[in-house]
Parts: C-alpha cells; sequence; structure tokens
C-alpha cells in the first residue's frame, strides 16, 4: 500500500500555527525576556536534579558515580516497606499535617477579612506589617526564641516559680509537642497566607458593596455574602495546594523544635528520612527511594484535591 499523501493544506496550517506562534511571542518579548532567569533557575534547579532519582532504584556506590552504580530495581522499596519505623513515621506525618492543615488554613482567611474591614489605612499597614514579619525568620531563630521563653529554665517557668506557682515541662512533654507545632506555625505563617487572599479581595468589584449597602447589608453580611464568596476561587486553589504538601511536614520547623524527651512523636517522614540519610549507615538509594514516595503521595493527593474541588463545582488547578 502506497503511504497517506500528506495534504497541503495540513502544511500550511501547521506553518501558520507556528507563524501566529511566532509573532505573538515577538509582540510580547520583554515579557518572555523576563521570565528566561525563572526558566534557566527551574530547569536547573528543578529538572536536572530529577537525574538523581534513579539512584532509587540503584545501589549506590559512590567510586561508581550515580551512573555507573549497579541497578536493582524495586529492592529499595521492598526495604523501605517493611521497615516499621516508615510506616509509623508515614501515619504520624498524615496526622499531624492534616491537623495543622484543618486548624492553620482558615487562619490567614479571617486574617485577611479582618484587615479589609480596617479603615484607617496607616494602621492597616502597621498591623499587616507585624503579622507579616514571623515569615522572614528562620526555624533556627523561632526555635531560639520558644527554648528561651518555654525551657524549663526559661522566662515562662522563672515568671511562674517567682510567683509561686508549679513549672510546666513545655518543650520536654510529648503530649505538648504537637500543640507547640501548630501555634508556632500558625504564629509564622499566617501574616504571609493572608498576602493572597488580601490580593484576591482587592480585585473585587467595588459595585458590589454598593449595591449591598443599598440593599441594606451591614459590614458583617457584606463580609460573608460579598467578600468571602469572591474569593472562594483563590480558597480553593491554596486548599488544593496545601493537599499536594500533606506528606511534606515542615522539617525546619519540627527538626529544630524536637529533642530527646520527644523522639517518639516527632519521627515524621522528613526527619526519617534526614536520619536514614546522615544519622545512620549511608544509604542514598534507600534514602531517594523514600522521598520518591513522598513526592509520588503528594502528586496523587493534588490530583485527588483537584477533582474533588472540581467535583463540588469549585475551580481546579487542571483542566
Amino acid at each position: 500500500m502506497k503511504p497517506a499523501a500528506i495534504s497541503p493544506g495540513s502544511s500550511k496550517g501547521e506553518q501558520s500555527k507556528f507563524k501566529r506562534l511566532f509573532v505573538e511571542i515577538w509582540k510580547y518579548r520583554m515579557t518572555y525576556t523576563l521570565l528566561i532567569p525563572g526558566l534557566i533557575w527551574l530547569i536547573l534547579f528543578s529538572y536536572l536534579p530529577m537525574g538523581g532519582l534513579s539512584l532509587a532504584f540503584k545501589h549506590y556506590r559512590a567510586s561508581d558515580g550515580i551512573w555507573g552504580s549497579e541497578w536493582t530495581g524495586l529492592e529499595n522499596f521492598m526495604y523501605v516497606f517493611r521497615d516499621p519505623a516508615f510506616i509509623d513515621a508515614v501515619w504520624r506525618t498524615l496526622y499531624v499535617n492534616i491537623i495543622k492543615l484543618f486548624i492553620t488554613f482558615p487562619f490567614p482567611i479571617l486574617l485577611a477579612l479582618l484587615l479589609n474591614e480596617l479603615r484607617m489605612r496607616r494602621y492597616k499597614k502597621v498591623l499587616q506589617t507585624a503579622f507579616t514579619f514571623p515569615h522572614f525568620l528562620s526555624w533556627i531563630i523561632v526555635s531560639g526564641i520558644i527554648i528561651n521563653v518555654l525551657a524549663y529554665d526559661g522566662f515562662v517557668n522563672s515568671l511562674l516559680a517567682l510567683l509561686g506557682l508549679p513549672t510546666i515541662n513545655f518543650l520536654g512533654s510529648e503530649q505538648n509537642f504537637y500543640p507547640m507545632i501548630i501555634l508556632t506555625d500558625i504564629w509564622k505563617s499566617t501574616g504571609w497566607g493572608a498576602i493572597v487572599f488580601l490580593a484576591a479581595i482587592s480585585g473585587i468589584d467595588q459595585e458590589q458593596y454598593e449595591a449591598a449597602q443599598i440593599d441594606g447589608a451591614t459590614r458583617m453580611q457584606q463580609m460573608f455574602r460579598v467578600t468571602l464568596p469572591n474569593i472562594m476561587p483563590t480558597v480553593t486553589i491554596m486548599f488544593i495546594l496545601s493537599v499536594g504538601g500533606l506528606m511534606s511536614s515542615g522539617f525546619d520547623q519540627i527538626f529544630n523544635l524536637a529533642n530527646a524527651a520527644t523522639q517518639n512523636v516527632s519521627q515524621v517522614l522528613d526527619v526519617y528520612i534526614y536520619r536514614i540519610t546522615f544519622q545512620s549507615s549511608t544509604d542514598f538509594g534507600f534514602s531517594t527511594a523514600v522521598s520518591l514516595f513522598r513526592s509520588l503521595v503528594n502528586m496523587i493527593l493534588l490530583l485527588l484535591a483537584d477533582r474533588a474541588a472540581k467535583w463540588m463545582g469549585g475551580d481546579g488547578l487542571f483542566r
């Protein structure tokens, strides 16, 4: 049989598409030029390192390098799922992050709604700066502050002893570890997260507020009937992104706030990966397999959250 001939019309159509694409790129060439540094950074630090994921299927030896090491197939994953400490770390990570998600996620939304209701612009900017400032402090600094304040011989316990009250072991108690994680996360991230929702609020058409005022709506009714429904697409997207990170528990926070007394409740997946990579006999293939598993679970959770949002009538990340 003769191969099907390619019609001249199809080749001309493809040429016209490329021509239109080139014209669009040239038209917005300055915008694309600004994107070049970000694209270079993304390729160098996000896509090229993906070659190292092959270690999850190899028995790594430094003398052979990444590409010369022996392929072992799924052997590393078999060892991973046989480790009871790994299973405990997975369930503990999900437990901590689900609690953090449902407790801490509403705080930036609430703060944005409250800041939006302030009419004194200078006072509003001062408060926004004060709430955003903790985001720029590293967890090492935050943990140092908490240790100095809540340690057994810290400021709070010294004050309690001065008043004749019993001291409290804040940092050495397993029962207090999760509340401390949640409260410090709220304090550090609420102001920064509110910026996204304040930006969404600034894009709301002011005529909707004017119409609500004409109908006699109070400030509280405007907040819940006008402001909140208009920012729900942004809320949905941020929630989907948060669900996509449920297996990443914030290594910096937990690693710096944990100690020997809270080791049983602080062994989340990120800390587990750090321990098997640097604190025990080094096995990069094993730790890479754990990291790859974590990334795959995060991707699946992200896709499920996106589908669930669309199923409930909201907007998702993917079409």
